[in-house]
């Protein structure tokens, strides 16, 4: 009877060792394929969305009006959130629109 115990516990743990390294060598390759697909997602996301170009630049207020003024600065606020111009562009507009 000892002999047939030692047996099974043999057993047991040499199974419990061959689940816990497939179950490693599962979550690597897993880790492995997603990264991969991160990066494939990325590529694709670059080549189908190119950075948007500079957006042309907003006629100039004449006679120093500022309803005008303020208005374009709107617009190029709302270029900004949409994500049309950086935050550079939009600096060069405003003191260009401020004069």
């Amino acid at each position: 009877m000892p002999g047939l115990i030692r047996g099974v516990a043999r057993t047991a743990a040499i199974a419990g060792t061959a689940t816990a390294v497939s179950n490693r060598v599962s979550r690597r390759q897993a880790g492995r394929w997603a990264e991969q697909e991160q990066r494939e997602y990325e590529a694709s996301a670059q080549a189908n969305y190119p950075p948007p170009q500079a957006a042309p630049a907003a006629p100039a207020a004449s006679g120093g009006d500022m309803d005008s003024k303020l208005a374009q600065l709107q617009q190029l606020g709302a270029l900004k959130e949409q994500g049309v111009l950086t935050d550079a562009e939009f600096a060069a507009q405003k003191a260009r629109i401020l004069g």
